[in-house]
């Protein structure tokens, strides 16, 4: 009962994370689930967690949310996937999340430092970052940061970012839930500790969504690029 115990406060910080930012419950919810449970029944857990969080988001930001921004994500994400599960066998993962945790880390420290611009990117982009996201996804389960980036270089608002993220993620939690009830590893003793778990995953993400309305586009992209270089940081470290 007490570890169901922990790994519900688990849940009750990512939700506040994601409902804050529009991502990285898994970034914080993994290397703490870790401590309490093995990988195998973490992994789906977290995955199961994610789909109470990105549909509360969906929902809440259903206004925002835009076909023509989401859909090439998900398009492109699919043959993304294949190309990273080749990947994974030809290049040591740990040297593409060295890579990419230092892109993150180069990526968000600029922008903390030096203003950028946003403008409209030719739609061509948005493919590209659903297949990087796809691939890298794929490769060593860390598919958000493309996304993420693009999503920060274009002239949106602050809900349609966190929208645009929200559906993104929504269409990949519920592809990568049922790829793991279809594979065995969502057991009961998962399900068990998702029921648990649900409520306060629920109740953080309001949480932090209450937080969100609360700041303004500015300081929301100082938080999203704060978060950036944490889980780049977190990438080079566990590979290094």
């Amino acid at each position: 009962m007490l570890i169901q115990f922990c790994i519900s406060l688990i849940f009750l910080l990512a939700g506040f994370v994601q409902g804050m930012t529009g991502f990285g419950s898994a970034l914080v919810a993994m290397p703490l689930l870790s401590l309490c449970i093995d990988v195998k029944s973490a992994v789906p857990l977290c995955t199961l967690n994610s789909v109470v969080i990105t549909t509360f988001l969906a929902l809440k930001l259903k206004k925002h949310l835009d076909g023509e921004k989401i859909f090439p994500l998900c398009i492109a994400a699919i043959p993304g996937m294949f190309v990273g599960v080749t990947l994974l066998k030809k290049v040591s993962s740990e040297n593409l999340s060295i890579g990419l945790g230092v892109l993150l880390v180069m990526y968000a420290c600029y922008n903390l430092l030096i203003k950028i611009r946003q403008r409209k990117l030719h739609p061509v982009w948005s493919y590209l970052a659903g297949f990087s996201s796809g691939a890298i996804g794929a490769a060593f389960s860390a598919g958000g940061p493309p996304t993420i980036i693009y999503a920060t270089l274009n002239d949106w608002d602050k809900d349609e970012i966190k929208a645009t993220l929200s559906g993104f993620f929504l269409f990949n939690s519920y592809l990568n839930a049922t790829a793991h009830a279809v594979s065995g590893l969502t057991t009961v003793s998962v399900l068990s500790s998702f029921f648990y778990s649900a409520p306060f995953v629920l109740l953080g993400t309001v949480l932090g969504s209450f937080c969100y309305g609360r700041i303004d586009r500015s300081i929301y992209l100082k938080v999203i690029f704060a978060f950036l270089i944490l889980m780049g940081t977190m990438m080079i470290v566990t590979a290094w």
